[in-house]
């Protein structure tokens, strides 16, 4: 019974967060199927265009996931004064890191796209596209640092709200804004991209009205906190570990889209529609990750180091079960799935046998999530940073220059060095949660 128990516990923080990927997801999937029908241009400049933004997400998601393992450390303490100012500080961290990227993105998009190696269709199509997803991606930044902290008080269901309706209103606007329906004008790609800035603008909006509106009665949130130099410093040291640890796997990344570049606009188109596919597989990942951090944070909060420990493993079980289930239906519908992005028989039949190879093998990133996330509720964020660097430059990026390049074994050399990557970071990640002794483990302070 306490196993069904904690397991109950573990899916009403779960799910929330599961369907509030999903939302996500299935946004960034159906934006590419509508974006599909303007041609395999656009499903490149899209594509692209995510691998871009997951980069310049990652070098400055530090600040949400920070504040999301502190505020929970917190929230299990009791000590939320000390939680109301760590996700203040967080706050005015996210809004210059948001000024930054609207302003790379005026200054440089099309520069980065010609950093990738996009031909000159991508970069015709693509400048001002990319220009808008910087500017969208700014506000995104301070909503991230939101949601870290509605998470971390344990409140997945308001953070699941909030991304249903900012998703579901970049879907509509997507296909209003690229094609010219209800009135709006046919803007083609370009309103597209106009489509997820409104709708992250909409998100930032309704993230200012929960969290100094609607939390105000129970965190008083309106209550602006002294200035704290120590936990400034905190704050900036713990999101710089954690934006170096997912900034080295999305550059990563992008070194190995560069390598996919050299086989071919049809295997660009069907990779992209793959990984677009396996995100699914991502969102519960993600889900139970974040899920991880939340209850390993706050039991280290209220010092039960044992039932921590157990929540990790009660977390990586229901996750892994999810992965298996995924997995099955991609493997057996794997070409009518990839169907759905493309009619070309050159793109969806390749993205269908991608798919079918790592239908099984995502299990090993659903590892590396919420074993990751785990190690960050206990605050582990030096090795995370560590695992990171070193495994996506010693075994990513040289494999897929091996399996790429060098042996030209194509699209399936670029996914097996992908997964070998995944294999390797999940075990270790899991072996490092289980080798920490919880019992000495303690909530983060500034300055220690």
């Amino acid at each position: 019974m306490t196993i069904l128990k904690n397991w109950y516990a573990i899916l009403l923080l779960a799910l929330p967060s599961l369907f509030a990927f999903a939302t996500q997801t299935v946004t960034g999937n159906i934006n590419l199927i509508l974006v599909g029908d303007l041609g395999p241009t656009a499903i490149v400049v899209v594509g692209v265009s995510n691998i871009i933004m997951y980069n310049v997400f990652a070098a400055f998601s530090g600040v949400g996931h920070s504040v999301n393992y502190l505020v929970a450390q917190n929230y299990g303490g009791n000590d939320m004064r000390k939680g109301m100012q760590r996700t203040y500080l967080a706050l005015v961290v996210s809004v210059g890191v948001a000024l930054f990227i609207a302003l790379a993105g005026w200054l440089a998009s099309g520069a980065i796209l010609r950093v990738t190696g996009a031909s000159g269709n991508v970069l015709a199509a693509g400048d001002a596209y990319l220009e808008m997803r910087f500017y969208a991606m700014s506000f995104s930044m301070i909503n991230f640092a939101f949601h870290g902290f509605f998470r971390g008080v344990g409140d997945t269901r308001i953070s699941m709200i909030i991304s249903i309706i900012n998703n579901v209103l970049i879907v509509a606007l997507t296909y209003a804004l690229t094609y010219g329906h209800w009135g709006l004008p046919d803007l083609g790609l370009i309103g597209a991209g106009w489509a997820i800035l409104i709708g992250e603008a909409a998100g930032l909006l309704l993230c200012a009205v929960v969290f100094w509106g609607l939390m105000h009665r129970r965190f008083g949130t309106r209550n602006i906190p002294a200035m704290n130099w120590k936990e400034l410093g905190l704050i900036g040291k713990e999101s710089g570990k954690l934006g170096l640890q997912e900034f080295s796997m999305s550059v990563s990344m992008y070194i190995f889209t560069i390598f996919v570049f050299t086989l071919g606009e049809f295997a660009v188109a069907a990779n992209e529609v793959a990984l677009s596919v396996m995100s699914f597989g991502f969102m519960p990942a993600f889900a139970f990750g974040a899920t991880a951090t939340i209850i390993v944070g706050q039991e280290i909060g209220h010092k039960r180091p044992d039932l921590a420990r157990r929540a990790g493993t009660d977390v990586a079980i229901l996750g892994a079960i999810f992965l298996i289930v995924l997995g099955t239906i991609e493997l057996v519908w794997a070409e009518p799935i990839a169907r759905l992005y493309s009619d070309d028989p050159a793109v969806y039949e390749l993205a269908a046998f991608l798919i079918q190879v790592s239908a099984y093998l995502q299990i090993f990133d659903g590892f590396y999530n919420i074993y990751a996330g785990g190690l960050r509720g206990i605050g582990d964020t030096t090795f995370l940073m560590r695992a990171s660097l070193v495994l996506s430059w010693c075994v990513f990026v040289p494999s897929s220059y091996l399996f790429v390049i060098v042996l030209d074994w194509g699209s399936l050399g670029a996914w097996l060095s992908l997964y070998s990557f995944l294999v390797v970071l999940g075990l270790s990640v899991m072996f490092r949660y289980y080798r920490t002794d919880f019992n000495a483990v303690r909530v983060k302070e500034a300055g220690v």
